[in-house]
């Protein structure tokens, strides 16, 4: 039976290109360029790839970018993208909990939920961070997103599912204080203008979760930051408000 993700992503690659929430690519892969300090030599692994606008827009700046996920219809319609803007990248159907590459990159990103906190359970979350750690060089950096569980902490329960519920199209949701699991029914219309729903289930994670996982995976330095849709900056310190976290962990 499959999860609820590879539901989700089945048959939805270009209405998911016109989700609000894509809209920030550029100003994104700004903040990437800068951290990997413009190095055009660098090679980069985009884990949960989707239907590719990092890895393309990267490649499109002159990197070598290599894209995964498990959701073969994002990946065709990724492959189809990267045609018509004439760059190369190699885009590979591979789980996020069990890839293995034989040359290491210089550096990886998992961006908007890529994958990770999707998982169900933290066990399979943490597979991905593993398998990230384990094709990172040392001194590499490794850039993802994932849900900041300091919001539903510092918010009234009643207002965090309010608030959540402004940011997509939401039938019931709850939010369990325990496991930091938010449970929602997502409707969605898919590319052939089916409309579906299905109940998906997301982790939010504390910086301290974060940091003891990745310093436990021997990452030397961890930093967070706000996640604001394409502006992720240095400038923008992690706060109670933000829904999402932006880290950036060194090897």
């Amino acid at each position: 039976m499959k999860a609820w993700y590879e539901k989700l992503f089945t048959n939805y690659a270009q209405t998911y290109d016109r989700e609000p929430f894509t809209q920030g690519t550029p100003g994104e892969v700004d903040f990437i360029e800068d951290e990997i300090e413009f190095h055009k030599t660098e090679t980069i692994l985009d884990i949960g790839c989707g239907t590719g606008r990092h890895a393309i827009e990267l490649a499109r700046r002159g990197y070598q970018v290599t894209g995964i996920d498990i959701s073969e219809s994002q990946l065709k319609w990724a492959r189809e993208k990267a045609q018509l803007a004439g760059v190369q990248v190699r885009f590979l159907k591979k789980d996020a909990r069990k890839f293995t590459f034989r040359k290491k990159f210089d550096a990886i990103i998992m961006i908007c939920e890529g994958a990770f906190s999707l998982m169900e359970t933290d066990e399979m979350n943490f597979q991905i961070l593993q398998h990230a750690e384990k094709s990172l060089k040392n001194q590499g950096v490794f850039i993802f997103t994932c849900l900041n569980a300091l919001f539903p902490l510092y918010h009234s329960v009643k207002d965090f599912l309010n608030a959540a519920a402004t940011q997509s199209s939401t039938g019931s949701l709850t939010f369990d204080l325990i496991t930091f699991r938010e449970t929602s029914e997502i409707k969605v219309t898919d590319d052939s203008g089916n409309k579906r729903s299905m109940i998906c289930n997301e982790r939010y994670y504390t910086p301290s979760e974060i940091h003891w996982l990745l310093t436990s995976l021997q990452f030397r330095k961890v930093e967070f930051f706000g996640c604001k849709l394409g502006a992720f900056s240095r400038e923008d310190p992690l706060t109670t408000e933000d829904f999402e976290m932006l880290v950036v962990a060194r090897k």
